[in-house]
């Protein structure tokens, strides 16, 4: 996003490697430290040093994915400014460092923040056929009301790119917040269409060249922050039906909804969208699913799959972005999202949703499975496995229980945990009994809608050292949340409230990557 990325590095306090705050860390901190346990997650996507942040989408180039990302290498110097770091991957769990592809500071526009690559098949640009083109923003004077959209492109299949100048090829028309440029190819007008994020509104925009950039229409939406990283693509539902998705990134918490990625469905003439329904669907309801992107689904022969997409977000949240022990114990601060398929489906209602689940590679590094069985459970029933990352999936079943759920991470003592299940009405994550990066001690426990009526779930839920994220029924709501365990803290247990549960086809799966 952008000049988000300009705040101060070091605010508050950080979680140390045992639990404990510590005081935060700043320009003149010690190297970290080597050895011993580590908080960098097993099986999900972490920068290799210092700081990451946003996603940048990835593209399929020659085979494989290209996974941008926003990268601070002076973080740990107390200096500020990000970079477009490259990974590439050709099945998204197992990524490959590629090192700085859009480096910051070298034009007098200073740091590059959040935007888009294409690859300019046509030679639109001329740049060249298949060059590969970057609009991102830069603010040159870290303002609000600076930022504007610059060209950087690419001639070695996006492994280093070059600024087309130094002026921008969409200037700021003089508002506040104008960030995060999103191209995608309208081939049926042989055009390129930009979403805009504009403080409260999503800009469309149209060009020919990716360098002149004319406004044609905005989608407008109050209430739920400012609108970030914008997101626009088209899915087909297993019943034939295709839809439009616009997406954007933003802080709900004020109206008592999620801080991640809010979209509506509707249809998209090519130059403006219509929504279905003015209120937003969430595609994840924690509290660290945000900057996210959604792409392409490619096959191994490059051909795209209009009924998939996939997704990652960043496993973090402005309001405690810096409270981390993986800085300390490991030099980093950066975690991403297990990448996600998304697919659009009809509900009972009528009307359309998108639901996720871990992409379907996850299946390939499965290095150990438990395999529990049926367990009825009335209280809490502890179980003997132990570990700090690890997949488990159950269906619950009950008559009388007023909920029923998981506690992950738990301790020798039982006191601390993280819980996911359903209460009555509502499927929850819940943080709060564990060590949260949460400091006001508002934001612990997410929720989405349950049909109380029902007497069944299912739950598939991804636990790795510093984060969870919960796929109920199916992917149909998904909450991922940041957490901060003591590494004593392996337990796990099951529980029921107010009555009696079955716990059926109980499978815990280890990874390695």
């Amino acid at each position: 996003m952008g000049g988000i990325t300009r705040r101060a590095l070091f605010a508050g306090s950080a979680v140390g490697a045992a639990g404990a705050l510590l005081p935060a860390a700043g320009p003149a901190a010690a190297k970290p430290r080597t050895g011993g346990a580590s908080y960098r997650a097993a099986y999900h996507f972490t920068v290799p040093e210092q700081w990451k942040n946003d996603p940048q989408r990835p593209v399929w180039i020659d085979g494989e994915y290209h996974y941008y990302y926003l990268h601070n290498a002076d973080y740990l110097a107390g200096e500020i400014g990000t970079a477009w770091r490259l990974a590439t991957s050709r099945d998204l769990v197992s990524f490959t460092d590629r090192g700085i592809a859009v480096p910051k500071d070298t034009t007098p526009n200073g740091d590059v923040w959040s935007g888009s690559a294409v690859v300019d098949s046509g030679n639109t640009a001329g740049f060249g056929a298949g060059a590969v083109i970057v609009l991102a923003t830069m603010s040159p004077h870290d303002g609000p009301a600076d930022q504007a959209q610059y060209l950087y492109y690419s001639t070695d299949g996006g492994r280093t790119f070059t600024p087309h100048g130094t002026d921008p090829v969409l200037p700021n028309p003089g508002v506040r917040d104008f960030r995060d440029p999103k191209v995608i190819r309208d081939e049926e007008r042989g055009r390129w269409v930009m979403t805009l994020a504009e403080n409260d509104k999503v800009g469309f925009y149209h060009s020919a060249d990716l360098k002149s950039w004319t406004y044609v229409s905005g989608f407008v939406r109050g209430g739920i922050g400012v609108l970030e990283c914008p997101d626009l693509f088209r899915i087909r539902a297993a019943d034939g039906t295709a839809k439009w998705v616009l997406g954007v990134s933003a802080n709900g918490k004020g109206a008592g909804l999620p801080n991640t990625y809010a979209y509506w469905t509707g249809s998209f003439d090519g130059s403006a969208f219509t929504a279905d329904a003015a209120d937003p669907q969430w595609l994840d309801h924690g509290w660290d699913w945000y900057g996210a992107v959604t792409f392409d689904k490619r096959g191994a022969d490059g051909r795209l799959d209009e009924s998939t997409r996939y997704a990652i977000g960043w496993l973090n949240n402005w309001d405690y972005a810096h409270i981390t022990p993986t800085i300390d114990s490991d030099g980093f601060n950066g975690t991403d999202s297990i990448v996600r398929e998304v697919r659009l489906e009809r509900g009972g209602d009528g009307t359309y949703h998108l639901a996720s689940r871990p992409v379907a590679a996850l299946d390939r590094y499965v290095s150990r499975t438990v395999r529990l069985g049926d367990l009825a459970v009335e209280g809490t029933r502890l179980l003997e496995h132990r570990g700090t990352a690890y997949e488990l999936t159950c269906e619950i079943t009950w008559e009388q229980a007023a909920g029923a759920g998981v506690q992950l991470r738990r301790s020798p003592d039982g006191v601390r945990h993280i819980d996911a299940g359903i209460h009555r009405d509502y499927a929850f994550l819940n943080r709060r009994p564990s060590v949260s990066p949460d400091m006001t001690g508002r934001w612990q426990e997410s929720r989405s809608p349950f049909d109380p009526a029902r007497r069944a779930v299912r739950l598939r839920i991804l636990v790795d050292r510093t984060s969870v994220e919960l796929f109920v029924d199916d992917g149909r709501y998904t909450h991922s949340s940041a957490a901060f365990p003591y590494l004593v803290d392996t337990g796990l247990a099951l529980f029921t409230i107010d009555g009696k549960a079955v716990f059926r086809d109980v499978v815990i799966r280890e990874f390695m990557v």
